[in-house]
Order: C-alpha cells, then structure tokens, then sequence
C-alpha cells in the first residue's frame, strides 16, 4: 500500500490533519514508523510531518528547562543545559538512533520502550500540546492511547536543585543499548538529609511508565542508607503488576526489582 507523506508549515495544522484522518500518524523522529513502514504496517496510508520551529527549540525559563519536542536524544547529551538527563538520553539505543529519536516521539512509545518518558515522569513534567493548555506528563500518559492525534508542541522540566536528586537506572540484557527489562528514574530532594516529595517512576513494568507510590510514601522522611530504603525495598513492587513478554516474566520483574532500586537509591548504579 502506498503512504502519502503530508507536511505542514505550522504544528496546529498537522494536529488537525491527524484528526481529521484515523490511517494518519506523525513523523517524529522516525525511528519506530520508518520501521513500521519497512515492515509493511497497513493501519495507516499517511504520514504527517511539520518544520514547526517551535518543535526544536530549548531555552532556560527560571528554574524551568523547556525542550522542544522535536530536540533529539542527541542534541539532549550535547547541551550543557541539559546534562541533568544525558545519562537517560546515553542509554537509548545506539549513536544512529540516538540522532533520530526525538524526546516528543518517546512519550508515545510502547512498552518496554519510553525510558526517556519514565523519566520526564519522575521530574514531574509537564506538556505542551499544539492545541490546547499544558497537561501534567502523568495526565498524558494515563489517557495515551487517546492521545495518538495530538502533537507536542513541547516539554517543560523542572531542573532538580541537587545535581544528585535525580538519578536513573536501566536493566537489560545488552549493553549499553538493549531493550529495557526495566527502568527506575527517581527524584530524590532531601532536607536535612532526609528525603522529601519523592518521584519514583519504572518503565518496562507496565503498558506506560508509571509511578511506584507506595515507594515513594515508604521513603517519605528517610534517609538514603541501608536502614532508610529498607521499607522502600520491601514495597518496590506493590500495586503494580509487571508484563511478561519475550524479555522477561513477570516474575523475574518483580524479583530483580528491589535489586536494582536498591542500587539506584544508594547510588551504586555502575
């Protein structure tokens, strides 16, 4: 079946050719279409792209990092700004994808993949759509599939005020740039040295990323040592039910699960 490419000078306008077709889908980055589309793929017959600026812009506001959708994996590990998320951005794929992948198209992409989506999570941040107000990144996630006709205009981060409040994990079989088993992404803010207003987020343990709240209440006032995380360790998989695909069972998901929070909680992740 032939696919008809269609771009659009302005985001809004790609947004409403998407609506107004269900064989649609946005040109991101590429990387999981121009696969779909190699592999023969008949749910869609259109491709959508737009040069929007808007998409490729990254700028500072206060204590608020705002990244165009359209920036790539690449372009985050290169910008001083955002060093903060370079380790997340090191760890998908390798230096071919990395240059196409971009963090708009991560937040649409399916389980195991969306490392960089568990992330955002964690930070708690926010999206700015095309058409419409900035919504809460759990928000969008929770109501994804609803969202596949929305474009991303943009990303707004808060930056952690402690270079070690943020830290991030992932499991896989190959390294550096296999399939996640599973990501842990979590902000960590402490006060006296205690934490305080934890986010803790997984990828790969679910259909979307997702938070580990009872995690997070578990390290509500702790400290990060031995005895602090003990709790968190014991719940680090309560109220989520892990998937069991060709990488992993669910099982072993929730075996290895404590492991490795217990690592990144200690910050012993190499």
């Amino acid at each position: 079946m032939p696919v008809t490419v269609r771009n659009f000078a302005e985001a809004g306008e790609a947004e409403r050719a998407l609506a107004a077709s269900r064989t649609a889908r946005f040109f991101g980055g590429g990387t999981l279409i121009m696969r779909a589309v190699n592999a023969g793929d008949q749910s869609f017959d259109t491709i959508v792209r737009t040069t929007d600026p808007r998409l490729r812009q990254m700028e500072m506001r206060g204590d608020m990092l705002v990244i165009g959708a359209g920036v790539t994996m690449a372009e985050i590990i290169a910008n001083r700004d955002t060093a903060f998320l370079a380790p997340v951005a090191r760890v998908i794929g390798g230096p071919a994808i990395r240059s196409m992948a971009t963090v708009g198209g991560n937040l649409f992409a399916a389980s195991p993949y969306g490392d960089f989506a568990a992330a955002l999570l964690a930070l708690d941040a926010r999206l700015v759509p095309a058409n419409g107000q900035p919504i809460s990144i759990g928000d969008f996630l929770n109501s994804r599939e609803r969202e596949q006709g929305r474009i991303i205009l943009s990303v707004q981060v808060p930056r952690p005020r402690e270079a070690r409040a943020f830290r991030f994990l992932k499991v896989s079989r190959v390294k550096p740039k296999g399939i996640s088993l599973m990501s842990i992404a979590a902000h960590l803010p402490t006060q006296g040295g205690r934490v305080t207003s934890a986010r803790i987020a997984y990828g790969a343990m679910g259909e979307r990323p997702l938070r580990a709240l009872a995690v997070e209440q578990a390290l509500e006032g702790r400290s990060l040592d031995e005895a602090g995380i003990a709790q968190a360790l014991a719940v680090a998989t309560d109220g989520i039910t892990p998937p069991t695909d060709a990488l992993a069972s669910e099982w072993y998901r929730r075996s290895v699960a404590p492991v490795h929070l217990k690592r990144l909680l200690l910050d012993h992740r190499k």
